[in-house]
């Protein structure tokens, strides 16, 4: 089973960009500042669809220009098995650009460049090949 989750977008003024959310009706769901990756994730989501179907602004701390559709981050999907996913997605030629190491998160690319966040439903112990898979490209 696959289950969509968030559309993340960059931000560099996160409460302009939340005040326009909010005129279409979505409201922020939680919130996490990380000090040390100096950034902050904001969720957003229309009422009812909290854990559903969610926006994630990422302002990243230190300004930096987003130019080509680097304001774009990635479309996210919970999968029942990370692991056997990246397996029909490798055996089908796709590139595990960010391998689950972990047994909980993995990235890949679509044919146009679009990153593909992968979630772990609950958690896999690591596992080989992926636990000592190094990450390939960009995410």
């Amino acid at each position: 089973m696959t289950r969509y989750l968030h559309t993340m977008i960059r931000v560099s003024d996160p409460d302009a960009t939340i005040a326009f959310f909010d005129m279409l009706g979505l409201k922020q769901v939680r919130r996490m500042d990380n000090e040390q990756g100096r950034f902050t994730l904001i969720f957003l989501a229309a009422p009812g669809q909290e854990g559903v179907a969610e926006v994630e602004l990422t302002h990243n701390w230190d300004p930096e220009p987003y130019a080509g559709g680097r304001n774009f981050g990635h479309l996210a999907f919970r999968v029942d098995d990370i692991y056997a996913t990246c397996q029909r997605l490798l055996d089908a030629g796709v590139t595990i650009n960010r391998p689950p190491r972990d047994g909980h998160m993995a990235f890949v690319k679509t044919p146009d460049g679009i990153s593909i966040e992968l979630l772990q439903d609950g958690s896999l112990d690591p596992a080989e090949p992926w636990a000592s898979m190094p990450n390939t490209g960009t995410w």
